[in-house]
């Protein structure tokens, strides 16, 4: 073979590769101008559909940075000024009507809730004639298989009226599913909101209850409830629950021990509050019988009357250490030991006397622990009209109570002349809890006074943080508060509070019977017992008033009618149950040293 048949079919210039377009036998062929223009087009239509793609992305993105920028703007500008007047914001729209009302430890007291009612619609369709299916007797029956409750003559009424109106106010959903199933359109579910009470009864008088008003608004018209409706109602309030000084534990266990009194004495009702000492928080307050905030009905309810803040009684000897920490005060009383006249007294026509009669003298130890009228008298009439009088509106009795809520009962101050003193008799017969009414309140705020050091502070329903308590006034010397301490506990130890002697609690505390006031005089068949106590008296926190309205001497009273038997025994029941709640456990190896007083009950010097 030779050198040109070796380099036939090899191209020198591609170094023996075929040239583009050369066969195999040498022969050079012109490309295929068609299949070239294809393939660019193909990689040219790529390309644009790739750029393209890529520019629809960048778009959506800036699309979505831009909104992203614009909420934030407008949330940042919102923060700052507010949303506009006629705005309704998100968290607006999500939060309810009215705000919720907590107990001291967040407890729900009062929550608003979407709810459904059933209500009849007689235009429904139009005023063409009934737009009831079913005659009015026949829907109603109807209703009944579905809500027991119901009541059909007024369901009746209300289905035959040209009127309509609210048949129910709360319906549950899958009841209102088998109203939908009757077929008449003319029974309208609408949806609003509705106030509930998860405690029911508990603390009624306390919390109160809501109305709709000509708006539809839910407004508070009792307790807590209308003193708080403006904070409750503003927009940008109500998402705070509003906390109250009551403890939800404390109020059950005084609810209970109250009606168990109650009912075991035969009582036609009771009151009862539990009082912080130190800052005049009110932990429980409690006026039986009671009501349920949740039912229509309790706006004409008839125990919607607060018995503790607007029921005004003679409370009888529970003002004795009043008058006794008073005459300490101003050194009318110096020696306890001292022997004071215990004969009858006679005043004005009439004659005052023990019943029983403990002696013909008594010092003052012996005349709290057995209740003496006579000394107390005596001892209310050294100490002179004015003294008297300036301590007990220093207290605060001559005003209504001091508390937030509307139910505020007025003192029925005692009759003065007309230079506006009292007589010496008005004076010797207040000291003693006759001749002048207040509220179970008074009673309480001013005891808390006489053990705490000597400081009188307003109650209050609303929960005070720590350091934020109100000075107050004083009205007892502190040396005066530390005496009464020893004598109160001794009453309980060895005098008429011994049913209130909870083992281990220290508590100390003054009874109270007095006859029910009537048209000219009392009635001595009807008596207004009480028990007004302290506890643990070593440091008092706690304040504790019972009264009971008219008891019965009963087989659990053993006869009596008398504070010592009815009231006495609810306070002895109550503070070991709420002993734990409020910190104060029991402890047997503490106590008041009252060990002096002891030998004067004995009848030493």
């Amino acid at each position: 073979m030779n050198a040109y048949a070796l380099g036939a079919g090899l191209n020198p210039i591609f170094g023996g590769q075929k040239a583009p377009g050369e066969t195999q036998a040498g022969l050079r062929h012109e490309p295929r101008p068609a299949i070239q223009a294809g393939r660019v087009q193909s990689v040219n239509l790529r390309y644009s559909l790739l750029v393209t793609a890529r520019l629809r992305l960048f778009v959506i993105i800036g699309a979505f940075v831009l909104i992203a920028a614009i909420a934030l703007m407008r949330i940042g500008y919102l923060g700052f000024v507010g949303a506009a007047p006629n705005q309704t914001s998100l968290a607006d729209a999500l939060l309810p009507p009215r705000g919720e009302i907590t107990d001291r430890n967040g407890t729900a007291l009062a929550r608003t809730f979407p709810a459904y009612a059933l209500w009849y619609n007689p235009k429904a369709m139009g005023d063409e004639g009934s737009p009831l299916v079913a005659p009015p007797a026949e829907v109603a029956l109807r209703l009944k298989a579905i809500f027991p409750d119901l009541d059909v003559p007024r369901t009746m009424r209300i289905l035959s009226s040209e009127r309509g109106g609210y048949i129910l106010r709360r319906v549950l959903p899958e009841d209102a599913n088998r109203v939908f199933e009757l077929g008449e359109v003319a029974l309208e579910i609408p949806r609003e909101y509705d106030r509930h009470y998860p405690q029911g009864s508990l603390g009624a008088h306390v919390l109160g209850f809501t109305l709709e008003n000509d708006e539809g608004n839910l407004q508070g018209r009792f307790g807590m409830e209308e003193v708080l409706d403006e904070q409750l109602s503003d927009r940008e309030l109500r998402g705070e629950p509003v906390a109250l000084s009551i403890d939800l534990r404390v109020q059950g266990a005084l609810e209970d021990e109250l009606r168990k009194g109650m009912l075991a004495t035969q009582a036609k009702g009771a009151a009862g509050i539990i009082l912080d000492v130190d800052t005049g928080e009110v932990m429980a307050m409690a006026s039986l019988p009671d009501f349920d905030p949740n039912l229509e009905s309790a706006q004409h309810s008839p125990n919607i009357y607060n018995r503790v803040t607007n029921a005004t009684y003679e409370l009888g000897s529970t003002f004795k250490p009043l008058t006794v920490a008073a005459a300490i005060d101003h050194g009318i009383v110096r020696n306890l030991g001292k022997h004071w006249d215990a004969t009858p007294v006679e005043m004005s026509g009439r004659l005052f006397r023990d019943n029983p009669s403990k002696g013909d003298t008594l010092n003052v130890a012996q005349a709290l622990a057995y209740s003496s009228n006579t000394v107390t008298m005596r001892i209310g009439d050294e100490l002179g009209e004015k003294r008297m009088r300036e301590m007990m509106i220093d207290l605060g009795m001559k005003e209504r109570p001091q508390i937030e809520l509307q139910a505020r009962g007025r003192t029925q101050w005692p009759e003065v002349r007309p230079n506006g003193t009292w007589s010496r008799l008005t004076t010797m017969t207040v000291s003693y809890g006759h001749g002048i009414a207040v509220t179970p309140l008074h009673l309480a705020t001013s005891y808390a006074a006489m053990v705490n050091g000597g400081i009188w502070r307003p109650a209050t329903l609303h929960k005070i943080e720590p350091g934020e308590a109100p000075r107050g006034r004083r009205v007892f010397k502190a040396s005066t508060s530390s005496r009464m301490r020893q004598l109160m506990r001794m009453i309980s130890i060895y005098g008429t509070g011994r049913s209130a002697n909870a083992p281990g609690y220290r508590v100390g505390g003054k009874t109270g019977s007095a006859e029910k006031a009537s048209r000219g005089g009392y009635a001595q068949t009807s008596l207004i017992s009480s028990f007004a106590a302290a506890f643990p008296m070593e440091r008092p926190r706690f304040v504790v008033v019972t009264v009971l309205d008219e008891p019965r001497g009963t087989a659990a009273s053993s006869g009596q009618r008398t504070a010592a038997f009815t009231a006495a025994p609810i306070v002895g029941e109550l503070v070991p149950r709420i002993g734990p709640m409020l910190g104060v456990r029991p402890d047997s190896t503490r106590d008041v040293d009252i060990s002096d007083l002891r030998y004067l009950l004995e009848g030493q010097r």
